[in-house]
């Protein structure tokens, strides 16, 4: 879906051990490197994810506050979820805002794909911003192990509270800000 330089993949030679997780699966492969060395690596597999920067017509930003354990705390997230099997990054998306957050949106474009950890894992998640909403008449759900609390807040507000501290933004919701931002402007 997006302009990323080719790959160049290695020469899978062995996989030693592979063990799977909830919507990930960790690899110990033996691979050729493109510049011909041959070493032993762990990778985790995703199916990919998408993101939106979802804002409403009158510039409030939507955001979810959420609970993520391996961190042990509550962070500043923008809707996103883990592609299922045969869907489009779209498609994906679209389900994702409105299960989490309780919008439809009308205006989608594409920001790009960010690479979350490239260093061991080849997920790719597809970055979207998500304009001209309408509010669902629905309840957001979210996933049954999700705990999650969706925010408004105008981008002042959003950069102040992160410039603060006392607020935490994850990567991915990062780089999709910094791009939405690109996109709009602003």
């Amino acid at each position: 879906m997006g302009n990323l330089p080719p790959q160049e993949p290695p020469n899978f030679l062995e996989t030693k051990a592979s063990l799977n997780a909830r919507k990930i699966r960790f690899e110990i492969n033996h691979i050729e490197l493109p510049i011909g060395i041959k070493g032993t690596f762990g990778m985790i597999r995703h199916p990919g994810a998408s993101l939106a920067v979802p804002i409403t017509n009158d510039g409030q930003i939507v955001i979810l506050r959420q609970y993520r354990f391996a961190v042990a705390r509550r962070i500043l997230e923008f809707p996103a979820g883990t592609l299922e099997e045969g869907e489009d990054p779209l498609g994906s998306m679209k389900r994702e805002l409105a299960e989490e957050a309780g919008y439809e949106a009308n205006q989608w474009d594409f920001l790009g794909e960010m690479l979350p950890c490239p260093g061991y894992s080849d997920e790719v998640i597809n970055l979207f911003l998500a304009r001209n909403l309408k509010r669902l008449d629905t309840q957001p759900l979210g996933d049954e192990d999700e705990d999650l609390e969706v925010l408004h807040m105008k981008m002042d507000e959003l950069n102040n509270a992160l410039a603060s501290g006392k607020e935490a933004l994850d990567g991915k919701s990062i780089t999709a800000l910094y791009r939405a931002r690109q996109f709009l402007n602003i």
